[in-house]
């Protein structure tokens, strides 16, 4: 976090978990609804309230993050935009509330040692595709140049289907962003392109550099 522009996003790969932007027109992100599994520094969750405009749920497991989140790093007070949960994102989003409720899913959760996935399964994935509205996306932070890297893409496949899914190459700290579709689409490049600029212009993300990243798996 910048402590200068404490809502805006400085980490190259959570940047890149907002590429779920070029598939949503720029004038529909304001009416739709985030939600965080793993607060984190908090940065996904306070770009989406603050920034865009949002309705944005956050589930985090550990109270000394949220308490962290809070003291040092900006994390706005709840409010009817915005709800931080603390439970297990696990047995939280099998809850009937959130079922084809959230238009866009961010997945960042691992461990102390940032090792492997804390929830990496295709029973968690499915739970993660069931939350989805019709045209919801996901998007997860998973170690490109790790041995599971595969594993994972493969359980995600077999819930959302191959072509469903996008994979943006490495960072050079080795995250690599997967967007998940609950149902796949192909946008044309112009309206990439277009969507690219808006993005840029608007919210002042690297947008058209995901453009020479982004590859779908079908």
């Amino acid at each position: 976090m910048l402590t200068e522009q404490p809502y805006d996003l400085a980490l190259e790969y959570v940047q890149r978990m907002m590429v779920w932007l070029l598939f949503r027109p720029a004038t529909e992100v304001a009416q739709r609804h985030a939600m965080q599994l793993g607060l984190g520094a908090g940065a996904l969750t306070k770009f989406c309230f603050k920034k865009l405009r949002m309705r944005t749920t956050a589930i985090e497991l550990n109270p000394q993050v949220v308490q962290a989140c809070r003291l040092w790093f900006k994390l706005p007070a709840p409010c009817d935009r915005l709800q931080i949960v603390l439970a297990d994102a696990a047995q939280e989003i099998r809850k009937t509330q959130y079922l084809g409720a959230v238009d866009v899913l961010q997945v960042d959760l691992y461990d102390h040692e940032a090792a492997a996935p804390v929830l990496d399964s295709i029973s968690f994935y499915a739970d993660c595709h069931r939350l989805l509205a019709e045209d919801g996306v996901m998007t997860v932070n998973l170690f490109g140049r790790d041995a599971s890297f595969e594993q994972s893409l493969d359980k995600m496949a077999d819930v959302f289907g191959r072509s469903a899914l996008w994979t943006l190459r490495p960072t050079r700290e080795g995250n690599t962003v997967v967007l998940a579709q609950r149902q796949p689409s192909r946008p044309d490049r112009p309206l990439l392109v277009q969507r690219a600029q808006v993005i840029e212009s608007r919210w002042g993300l690297p947008a058209q550099k995901w453009l020479r990243l982004i590859q779908s798996l079908a």
